[in-house]
């Protein structure tokens, strides 16, 4: 069936005489929308979703939310779905991670990293997929077009926000940037200044369009290159959800549009009367000439039968399945260095369409139009006859999701999309929950790429990196990277003090109440498991404000200490003090007083471990709780400075399995978010950590996780907390060392990260004895 209007498309054919005539916007405007063959038009990009890792159920639950979309689209609207594949070239893609050198003593891994990341980007696909829905509407004037597609935009927002998929509108800018890289041999850096355009009279045409353009019968040429574009001629009686994904994997630069043109429900239920009429009219006519002829046992013709069937179907449809009756029309352009070369890609991608049983045919005589068809610039260039009437399910088939790409600015490289095979880049800064998990059985690659993360940290950025290492793994890494470890044990000569803080450890709030909060917690653990009572409370508080005093008129000199606290509690008259005295003596002045003397280390190493491995049973509890309020004093420091911290937590279920410094941690994890102090717990115990409602409830929550190789009841706590599919549980199931799963934010992609076991860094973060020899 094929429309019978052509309300939609400003159909001409005209011949250009510039380059810039080729491009068929006849108007720009500041907010993004352009105007063109009559038409308003205003492009989104949209995030992509894995679609292709997901389970059935899953698939089928997306496939049915974005059949909703197509269902909400407008009938005065044309809709364009492009699908961008933008190759880039090695040297670019390495640039991207390349760590520049800063002349320190450092840079011999900084170069032996370099390498390490052109090798890994080595096999990789080096294409950008981006996506865009671009709205058209015929509207009298802008401010009706703004208003238009101001309530098509929420509509938008809102179904793609069912998909887990964030719409972005386009600026005028980012619009133009997208020509400007297609139609431009060298796309590079784009900069427009519409205001200054139009001072100046220059057409905003001459930013974008390309030095030369020729159009032929069957190709096109811009600069040096060569272009083609096919259309989907051809369409399978049943077509695979994995086409469009297909097609859009070939590795070549391409730009893949898929044109929907939405029915108003009770237009097309005529339509399909009229059809059923005209059906009904031939089977009539040929009834009648078989009886004239004596033959009243004839049958009715199989094709007549068969649309008879279809166009009651496709009625069906659309009365009682809440279908829509769309006109789509699939165009796709490629481009290639040579003539030679993109003959070959036009066969592989007709290819591709046969193996899913479509055909794709070139663009004769109409390469221009195709081109604007295909490009996101609004409107159709060519014939709405031309296009193929199918239900919303039959055009969702045509689904434009696959998988999610992880690459943010500013990030650093976390291995290997396992699908796409691009770098994984995450710069968790941005996150709105920056604390993450790195999570795997022992030998699964966890401790490494914690390692390799801390590396990367040091040698990219300037800020402060802080490690809690129970096992006292760490050392030899922070001291190849300039760093400094302190050794805490009941027999060590360092020491970190207890009562130490500073004038920005409250924020906004008077630091000694935030202070005190720490102190009775510790005193909590130091008593034993009970809850102190309110004499108790009020002795230590009192002590507390005593003690602080002057200290607080200006934070100058020297803080006190846990023996001038003991002290203090000790000259005091109530039976409770004698016993709060008493239960802090160990840990005061008795052989477990670390934490009651001066802080002894230096502090400002941007790089610090603290190795907690001979610290004791006894001891480890109340040092554990110390280890963490020292690095809140740190990390309010920093934030003053305007200094971002990391934190990693190694052996995390440690702190989880004690109360105390679990609920501890989950406080001070709230303001380490907004102090700028992203928290990275790393462990293999992952049941015990979710005994801790604490450590579920910060799991749960956060934005970053790197799961590797699970153990099967594992897996399935983390498939109900997370939801992860079972497809996207394969990744994490019996999974080679360095392979699992990251996400980041709504992101779950599958990743492989091994760092070559000849290398200096990799001697440095292996784990394995042997390995370090």
């Amino acid at each position: 069936m094929t429309p019978h209007f052509c309300k939609h498309s400003n159909y001409q054919t005209r011949i250009p005489k510039t380059a810039q005539d080729t491009i068929p916007i006849q108007r720009i405007y500041p907010d993004g929308i352009f105007f063109s063959g009559g038409q308003y038009s205003k492009s989104f990009a949209f995030r992509d979703i894995n679609y292709s890792v997901a389970s059935p159920d899953d698939q089928l639950d997306m496939f049915m939310n974005y059949s909703a979309i197509l269902n909400s689209l407008d009938a005065e609207a044309t809709t364009k779905i492009t699908i961008h594949n933008r190759r880039l070239d090695h040297r670019t893609l390495t640039h991207a991670i390349d760590i520049p050198m800063t002349g320190d003593r450092l840079d011999i891994y900084r170069r032996e990293y370099n390498g390490i990341l052109y090798d890994m980007t080595a096999g990789s696909h080096a294409t950008v997929q981006e996506k865009y829905i671009t709205l058209s509407v015929a509207r009298k004037d802008i401010e009706d077009a703004r208003a238009f597609f101001d309530r098509a935009a929420i509509e938008i927002e809102k179904g793609f926000a069912r998909l887990s998929s964030k719409v972005t509108a386009l600026s005028t800018n980012d619009r133009l940037q997208l020509f400007h890289d297609f139609y431009r041999d060298t796309p590079g850096e784009f900069t427009f200044d519409l205001k200054a355009a139009m001072g100046r009279g220059h057409d905003f045409r001459d930013a974008v369009c390309p030095e030369a353009v020729e159009f032929k019968s069957d190709h096109f040429t811009i600069g040096s290159r060569f272009g083609r574009v096919l259309f989907l001629s051809d369409y399978a009686s049943f077509i695979k959800d994995k086409m469009i994904a297909d097609l859009t994997d070939f590795d070549r630069n391409m730009i893949l549009s898929i044109d929907i043109i939405p029915v108003a429900t009770d237009e097309a239920v005529k339509l399909v009367q009229k059809q059923m009429l005209s059906i009904d009219t031939d089977r009539a006519r040929f009834q009648s000439k078989q009886n004239r002829a004596g033959n009243f046992s004839a049958h009715i013709p199989y094709g007549l039968e068969q649309a008879t069937a279809e166009a009651k179907e496709f009625l069906d449809d659309l009365t009682t399945r809440d279908q829509r009756m769309m006109f789509v029309y699939v165009t796709l352009v490629h481009t290639a260095d040579s003539l030679a070369a993109l003959d070959s890609d036009t066969k592989q991608i007709i290819s591709i369409g046969r193996t899913n049983f479509c055909q794709f045919a070139t663009m004769k005589y109409r390469q221009e139009d195709g081109l604007n068809t295909a490009l996101p610039y609004g409107p159709m260039r060519v014939h709405p006859k031309e296009t193929r009437t199918l239900t919303t399910e039959s055009t969702a088939v045509l689904i434009p999701f696959r998988a999610q790409e992880i690459i943010d600015r500013g990030g650093i490289c976390y291995g290997i999309n396992a699908i796409s095979r691009n770098p994984i880049i995450c710069n968790r800064k941005e996150l709105l929950n920056p604390h993450g998990w790195i999570l795997g059985v022992s030998g699964s690659g966890k401790s490494l790429s914690a390692k390799e993360e801390i590396t990367l940290l040091r040698l990219t950025t300037d800020d402060d990196i802080i490690i809690p290492d129970a096992e006292g793994e760490y050392t030899d890494l922070v001291a190849a990277l300039g760093g400094e470890t302190v050794e805490l044990s009941a027999a060590s000569v360092n020491h970190v003090n207890a009562m130490d803080f500073n004038k920005d450890y409250g924020d906004t709030q008077n630091p000694l109440v935030l202070k005190m909060d720490f102190l009775l917690t510790l005193f909590e653990r130091i008593m034993g498991t009970r809850e102190l009572g309110a004499v108790e409370k009020s002795i230590i508080d009192r002590s507390a404000v005593k003690l602080y005093e002057a200290y607080m008129e200006n934070y100058e000199g020297q803080p006190p200490t846990l023996r001038d606290y003991h002290r203090l509690i000790s000259s005091m008259p109530e039976p409770e003090a004698r016993n709060i005295a008493l239960s802090m003596e160990l840990f005061s002045t008795g052989s477990l007083s670390i934490f009651a003397h001066q802080t002894n280390v230096d502090m400002s190493n941007r790089l610090m471990s603290f190795n907690l491995r001979d610290m004791g049973k006894q001891l480890k509890p109340v040092g554990m709780l110390i280890l963490l309020d020292a690095l809140l004093n740190r990390v309010t420091r920093n934030r003053s400075k305007g200094r971002f911290t990391h934190i990693f937590i190694d052996e995390a279920h440690i702190y989880f399995s004690h109360e105390h410094s679990a609920i501890f941690l989950e406080d001070a994890a709230k303001r380490f978010r907004k102090f700028g102090a992203p928290l990275t717990f790393i462990t293999q115990n992952i049941e015990e950590v979710l005994r801790s409602p604490q450590a579920r409830l910060m799991l749960a929550n956060s934005e970053f996780l790197r799961l590797f190789n699970q153990s099967p009841t594992d897996r399935a706590q983390l498939a109900d907390i997370l939801r992860i599919s079972d497809a996207q549980l394969s990744h994490i199931t019996n999974a080679q060392a360095g392979h699992g799963l990251i996400k980041v934010g709504s992101s779950i992609v599958p990743f492989r990260n091994e760092l070559p076991k000849h290398t200096e860094l990799y001697r440095l973060m292996s784990t394995r004895p042997d390995e370090k020899l």
